[in-house]
């Protein structure tokens, strides 16, 4: 039983695993018992759950194995008739008022993975207290008196549908005469996009939507190299834009007219600018430690309050929760719309994309540069280097000892809220109009041996001049 306690581990939205390896049934069934401990316990049992599963190899077949041990603790079950995108599964909790939910994905994780993701009340990832009060219950007995609860299929397409046609404006879309490219990368959000636009007389065309767990060739994750197929795609079929999605599709990519990438950055951005510039909704905007520091100067011109946190959706929903936020966002491609759900939703946001294309009558790759032309040019690039932990640690304890300066820049400033950021006096950006910071971040992934390396600049060189350097000083712990 000890094995099974350090295998079975309740992170930011939940536990994850290597099909066959650690992610059994037997293991399936720890978690859903601490779940199901958990919600008999603190939350209204009788309120039932949701259970919703991705196209991921064995994931229905999961997920009746959680639907089990809930229903023989006594606790209701809805569980997914059909395969379901995250923010769906999360806007069921919330409209069914449901004790929880429970999500069989591993999101953007390589094929071989598959995970329990839970979902709160108020349909959002469950906050730190959650998780930690559910991983508390790990291995503890959960009592099965009386009569089993009822397990009941459902679907929660509909409901979930009729909410993102109405936060849209379709007609405007419509009108726009856009045509898009849509990349579900094999997940859940297949044809949920595509028949929306369908239905709106919208022209799309949508690529990788057939069901194959094995993700051929990619991991579902909207980013290089996985979207090389995205970019052939939107040329070819000559559309104005390509909105992505990952596995269980609560992240966004995206593609512009030519083919180039349009980061999570400058998505964050161009959403941002348009909620306070067209639909002047109130609220904070909130972003973490290591995305774009144009969102700062986007809210700084329009007066909004601006929270900078740590890394990983839970503190966005934490503020969410907390006080009046308009959007918040994070590096990887989750950003959150609160009149919407405390929740990252890759469908939406890219709805909310060709809908914002559509009122400013730009292209993607239009919207970009006007957004770079107003607040300055913002250039990000991200490394991950797979290390030994004694070299990981070694170059986090020389950085936290403080630099003078790197890749020939004198270092201004150090900040430490999530990893070590170090600001750079850079003469390439001295002499440009509206110039990015240049920013480097060093921060060590908590799960594996990697440490990622996050850079911003005015440039596209000066990124990748300070990401070398930065690489350089990490492995000169290892003698290289």
């Amino acid at each position: 039983m000890t094995e099974t306690k350090t295998v079975v581990k309740f992170g930011t939205d939940g536990w994850r695993g290597v099909i066959a390896d650690d992610f059994t049934y037997a293991n399936v069934r720890v978690a859903a018992a601490a779940i199901a401990n958990y919600v008999l316990e603190q939350e209204n049992a009788k309120a039932g759950v949701c259970i919703g599963w991705d196209t991921r190899f064995g994931s229905r077949s999961f997920a009746r194995v959680v639907a089990e041990v809930l229903a023989k603790a006594g606790v209701p079950v809805q569980m997914a008739s059909g395969i379901t995108a995250t923010p769906a599964l999360s806007f069921a909790v919330r409209e069914r008022k449901a004790a929880g939910g429970v999500m069989i994905t591993s999101s953007h994780n390589p094929a071989e993975w598959n995970g329990v993701k839970y979902k709160a009340s108020y349909g959002g990832s469950g906050k730190p207290s959650i998780m930690a009060s559910i991983e508390s219950y790990l291995l503890e007995p959960v009592p099965q008196d009386g009569k089993p609860a009822p397990i009941e299929e459902v679907d929660f397409g509909p409901d979930y549908l009729a909410a993102l046609e109405k936060f849209v404006d379709l007609k405007a879309i419509e009108a726009s005469g856009y045509k898009f490219l849509i990349d579900v990368m094999y997940g859940a959000g297949r044809g949920v996009i595509a028949g929306i636009f369908s239905r709106a007389g919208i022209p799309f065309v949508e690529i990788r939507n057939e069901i194959n767990p094995a993700f051929p060739g990619i991991n579902p994750e909207p980013i290089l190299p996985h979207i090389k197929a995205t970019q052939a795609a939107v040329v070819a079929e000559k559309c104005d834009a390509g909105l992505i999605t990952d596995g269980d599709a609560d992240r966004i990519g995206a593609v512009d007219e030519h083919g180039n990438v349009v980061d999570a950055h400058r998505i964050f951005s161009i959403l941002l600018w348009w909620l306070l510039e067209r639909k002047k909704w109130p609220g904070e905007v909130t972003r973490a430690f290591n995305t774009t520091k144009m969102i700062d100067r986007i809210a700084a011109k329009y007066g909004r309050a601006l929270n900078e946190h740590g890394i990983g959706f839970k503190y966005v929903v934490d503020l969410m929760l907390e006080k009046e936020i308009l959007i918040g966002g994070e590096e990887s491609g989750g950003v959150g719309i609160s009149r919407h759900l405390p929740e990252r939703d890759g469908l939406l946001n890219s709805l909310l994309l060709a809908n914002v294309m559509a009122d400013e009558k730009k292209t993607l790759g239009e919207l970009v540069a006007m957004l770079q032309a107003e607040f300055g040019v913002h250039e990000y690039g991200r490394v991950d280097m797979l290390i030994d932990e004694e070299i990981k640690q070694s170059a986090i304890a020389r950085a936290k000892g403080g630099l003078t300066e790197l890749a020939g820049m004198k270092v201004l400033r150090m900040e430490t809220l999530d990893g070590i950021k170090f600001f750079l006096e850079n003469s390439e950006c001295a002499g440009k109009p509206k110039a990015a910071e240049t920013w480097l971040l060093l921060r060590t992934s908590g799960t594996e041996p990697l440490l990622r390396v996050y850079c911003e600049s005015c440039s596209t060189e000066s990124v990748a001049k300070v990401l070398e350097a930065a690489q350089s000083f990490v492995l000169k712990g290892a003698g290289v």
